[in-house]
This record gives C-alpha cells, sequence and structure tokens, in this order.
C-alpha cells in the first residue's frame, strides 16, 4: 500500500524567528499512524498542543500561523512544505517560541532535517484528500483555484512592479508527476524588499530578518551577493508557501492547484471553501501501489525509505 510517515528518530535544530527575532530551539519527533503534524508550544506552562488545522489559522499577512486559546506558533509554512514534499504524515513539532525559526528562509534546511532523522513508512495508508469539483476563490484581481486532478499540479503566476523580479520568469508550474519537490521547489527563498524590511523592523516586526535567510532587493537589484538560486526563485517561492499553506488541511492533495497573486490568506480561504462544500472531496487510500496514480508515486519517490 501507499504508507504513512513519520521520523526514525528525533531531530533537533536552532536558529531565529523571522518576526521576533529570538533565538528558536525546534525538535521533530516521531508520531504514531493518524497523528497528523502537531504542534506543542513548550514554552508554556502547561505545554499548549496546536494540530495542522485550516481552520486555527491566524496572521496571514506575511506568515501562516495557528493560534489557539490566544497562543500562536507562526511561520509554519515551509515546515509544512518540506513534509508535504517528502510525505511526513505523522509528526510531533516542539517549539520554545511563538514562531517556528526561519533558518535560511526556504524549506531546504527543514529536507536536511528530516532526511537526516530517517523517514519511516508505517503500517497505516496514507490518506488523501482528493478534489471531486472545482472550487474558487477570489478577491480583486487575485485568485485562487483546486480542480479535479489525478496527482498534485501546482501553477503560479505574480505581479510585481520591480526591475529585479521583472528579469526573472513570473510564472511558473509545477506538477509532481514530471518534478521533484527536493530539486525543484525546496531552496527557493522568501523574498522582500529593503524599504519594507526597514518598515517592519520600526514596527517590531521582521526583527530576524536578514541577507541570511531571505533575498532582499533594494530599488532596482537583488542585494544578496550570491544571487538567485532558481532563475525563477521568487515565483517559486509562493508555490513554496502554497505546498505549506495546503497541507494545513492535515493530508496530501490529489488536486491542480493555480493562482494569480495569491498567498497566505487566499490559500487558507481556499481550502476553507474546499472543505465546507462537502460534496467537492472525498478522502482515498491506495491498498495497492499499482493502484495509485503514477504521479503519487513519482511524488513521494524522492524520500521513500530504503527497505532492508
Amino acid at each position: 500500500m501507499i504508507r504513512q510517515r513519520t521520523l526514525k528518530s528525533i531531530v533537533k535544530a536552532t536558529g531565529v524567528g523571522l518576526h521576533g527575532g529570538r533565538k528558536v530551539t525546534l525538535v521533530l519527533r516521531p508520531a504514531a499512524p493518524d497523528t497528523g503534524i502537531v504542534f506543542h508550544r513548550v514554552d508554556l506552562d502547561p505545554p499548549l498542543t496546536l494540530p495542522a488545522d485550516p481552520y486555527a489559522v491566524c496572521d496571514t499577512r506575511m506568515c501562516s500561523g495557528l493560534e489557539k486559546n490566544g497562543e500562536k506558533v507562526g511561520t509554519v509554512e515551509h515546515l509544512m512544505s518540506a513534509l508535504a514534499g517528502l510525505g511526513i504524515d505523522n509528526l510531533h513539532v516542539d517549539v520554545d517560541a511563538p514562531e517556528i525559526p526561519i533558518l535560511d528562509g526556504s524549506s531546504a534546511p527543514f529536507v536536511f532535517l528530516l532526511q537526516s532523522a530517517g523517514i519511516e513508512e508505517q503500517k497505516a495508508p496514507k490518506k488523501f484528500l482528493r478534489v471531486k469539483k472545482p472550487v474558487e476563490y477570489r478577491e480583486g484581481d487575485k485568485w485562487v483555484r483546486l480542480d479535479p486532478y489525478d496527482g498534485f499540479s501546482l501553477e503560479f503566476s505574480i505581479v510585481f512592479d520591480h526591475p529585479a523580479i521583472d528579469r526573472t520568469a513570473t510564472s511558473v508550474k509545477v506538477d509532481f508527476a514530471t518534478h521533484s519537490y527536493i530539486r525543484d521547489v525546496a531552496r527557493a527563498r522568501t523574498f522582500g524588499f529593503m524599504q519594507d524590511v526597514e518598515f517592519m523592523q520600526s514596527n517590531g516586526l521582521a526583527l530576524g530578518g536578514s541577507l541570511d535567510n531571505a533575498i532582499v532587493m533594494d530599488e532596482y537589484r537583488v542585494l544578496n551577493a550570491e544571487g538567485l538560486r532558481y532563475a525563477d526563485e521568487f515565483v517559486k517561492h509562493k508555490v513554496l508557501d502554497a505546498i505549506g499553506d495546503l497541507y494545513l488541511c492535515g493530508h496530501p492533495l490529489l488536486a491542480s492547484y493555480t493562482a494569480h497573486k495569491a498567498g497566505h490568506a487566499l490559500n487558507n480561504q481556499i481550502l476553507r471553501v474546499l472543505l465546507e462544500d462537502r460534496e467537492a472531496w472525498e478522502i482515498v487510500s491506495f491498498e495497492q501501489p499499482r493502484a495509485a496514480p503514477p504521479a503519487v508515486v513519482h511524488q513521494f519517490g524522492d524520500a521513500l525509505p530504503a527497505r532492508a
């Protein structure tokens, strides 16, 4: 069968929170089948548990965060994206601050952590959320849509009036029937503009932001000495974010996602639109691998654990 996955061992990392600017310790622990992804604020007494849930999402202006009883775990999308990309279904995430560390601004460090811990298949079928009919959400000229698809693909377009971005590709399609999450998506970093960073930091936001964890631009160019990791890194990062935002539904999607100028807020809204239409989706598993769409087998092939 196509099986659920967790980690083989505990793994730990420390970093800086993008918005708070404080040191954060992150511990990833294996979890039993059907646990899902569960965040724990271990700095609180008693610790607070926040399962991944689109209805717990808060503060989507600059990141996706989860909130419960007035307490938050922010900037979860890059870790969630890595978990989706590697097919991790069940995990405990311990964090001692109100946000996940930003690390280098992409999902690549989380991929490294997960692979270092080892990925273990579990004796339970992986549960997919299959989209059965189109759903769409619009706000002005921004929109996002999910369509039925026997696999998982994302198509995204962005519009920024900035020469550094306009010189790169501003649209991309990633289809995991042929693309690799690790190779084609995971290294794309978050990005921002120097004037915005200065304004945010003067207002107590993005206190941990730097050239080490984001692509930063002035009015004309990219300021990072090493330049871009992908020719289309800006729009690729929007795809990375969308993968993480969508995984907050608790299951890998079988769907085609299309978006224009969308962000965390619209990604969360399309999940709510989908889930609230009970005829638009179903939960499916594949007891026999040959019954699974070839795209599904390919999608998780990068992270398949070695068999004895």
